[in-house]
């Protein structure tokens, strides 16, 4: 779902049910608005206060760290691009082949995951065709990195150097194939609907609260108004985080970018 139409559900929804607290609030019975009913509901609201933020903050707090292990995962992922391509210009003219598989896989990478950005100099594929709805593993990029790591196994050493740096290409390609694959599970929605759902129901009546309990003037109105595009941002700002790939806040394409820049440098 979008992350925005999101978002403005749930500010609407905080303002609709501070509106529907102020309209009821004139239409209460004297004892139901005395000042030891109003202080003795504060008083249970702000339980349901207390619990609400410690939740936003933990989700807040949890897709921050998962979005900065990400990133992390990605830097890694450029580091072992641009380690595989020295050890394959270092192998000698035999593997050029191979560099240049790896460098179609980067760039095309690069446009398909960051289709908004620049794209690479080159001829590479386009318009990738995903394995499964949302997600970011593409058929051709996958068997891209499967022809090069079969080109690595495929390799005839003719001396103890070049075997060297064959087991050492080996091992490389299988930690990238394997770093591929964090990036691809790490790269799906982790947040829970229902929790966000039974959150937001919390909220609205919170907000439902705030209307029976406030006076009616600019200033309460004020608030209420901001308070909703708050929470209303912070539930934007989760769903964003939640999404690395995808959005208004995104992860960085530098790292694989670097790498690309770093083969074609050779």
């Amino acid at each position: 779902m979008n992350e925005t139409a999101v978002a403005s559900l749930v500010f609407v929804l905080l303002l609709a049910s501070s509106a529907l607290g102020l309209f009821l609030q004139g239409r209460l019975a004297e004892r139901h608005r005395g000042r030891d009913t109003i202080d003795a509901v504060r008083l249970v609201i702000s339980i349901l206060v207390t619990l609400t933020a410690l939740v936003l903050g933990l989700l807040t707090s949890s897709v921050k760290t998962a979005f900065d292990e990400f990133g992390g995962h990605l830097r890694g992922y450029g580091a072992d691009i641009v380690a595989l391509d020295e050890r394959l210009r270092e192998y000698g003219g035999a593997a050029d082949p191979t560099r240049a598989l790896l460098r179609t896989y980067v760039a095309a990478a690069i446009a398909d995951t960051w289709p908004d950005e620049p794209k690479p100099m080159g001829v590479y594929p386009t318009h990738l065709k995903s394995f499964a709805p949302g997600s970011i593993e593409a058929e051709q990029l996958g068997a891209l990195l499967l022809q090069i790591d079969s080109a690595i196994r495929r390799l005839e050493p003719t001396d103890k150097f070049h075997q060297q740096l064959a087991d050492q290409l080996e091992a490389r390609m299988t930690q990238t194939l394997e770093l591929r694959w964090r990036l691809i599970e790490t790269a799906q929605t982790t947040i829970s609907w229902p929790m966000l759902c039974v959150m937001t129901s919390w909220l609205i009546m919170i907000f439902a609260v705030f209307g029976l309990s406030s006076p009616r003037n600019r200033v309460i109105y004020a608030t209420i108004f901001l308070c909703a595009l708050s929470i209303s941002s912070v539930v934007f700002l989760i769903l964003e985080l939640d999404t690395p790939l995808t959005g208004w806040v995104v992860v960085s394409s530098e790292p694989l970018r670097d790498a690309l820049q770093h083969i074609d440098a050779r």
